[in-house]
């Protein structure tokens, strides 16, 4: 059984449109629990998250991201991966002073992205970012990634710089 929680007024449960392809049905892993994974250092596979329930994947998205609650979701995580038929889910090392987590400095990562897809940011942009936006930008900036849905997130946080 999962606890229960009041529903989080934080960005714990927030979807962007850019995920709206698959938001609707929770098929993937939406970036908002992918950063409580993070926090929570959880490496919890698709096939993991292909397996839990509807209701149980809503409850993830709905998972408060407070310190305690953190914790709270690596042990209920722990416990309930080691069910799946892929096995328990791997630990990693909970971030500290990651990219998204510092607002002062544009990541190299985004930069190069960035400037490989030819888009320009607003200067002040990234300071203005919540860290669940800075969180999503990182993790659709890393190399090897498609970079499909950067720019549509870069569109709707409203960083680029408009043309002409």
């Amino acid at each position: 059984m999962l606890p229960q929680f009041p529903l989080s007024t934080s960005l714990a449960n927030t979807c962007f449109g850019f995920e709206a392809d698959f938001t609707a049905d929770l098929r993937c892993i939406p970036m908002a629990v992918r950063r409580k994974l993070d926090l929570a250092g959880v490496k919890l596979k698709l096939q993991h998250w292909s397996e839990l329930g509807e209701a149980e994947r809503d409850q993830l998205l709905a998972w408060p991201d407070d310190p305690s609650a953190i914790e709270a979701l690596r042990q209920h995580l722990q416990a309930r991966s080691a069910a799946l038929s892929a096995g328990p889910a791997k630990d990693l090392a909970r971030p500290d002073a990651e990219p998204w987590q510092q607002a002062d400095q544009l990541p190299e990562v985004l930069a190069a992205s960035c400037t490989q897809l030819g888009l320009e940011i607003r200067s002040s942009g990234w300071a203005e970012l919540d860290e669940l936006q800075r969180f999503a930008l990182v993790k659709l900036s890393h190399p090897g990634h498609e970079h499909r849905n950067l720019a549509r997130a870069l569109a709707e946080f409203e960083l680029l710089v408009a043309d002409g």
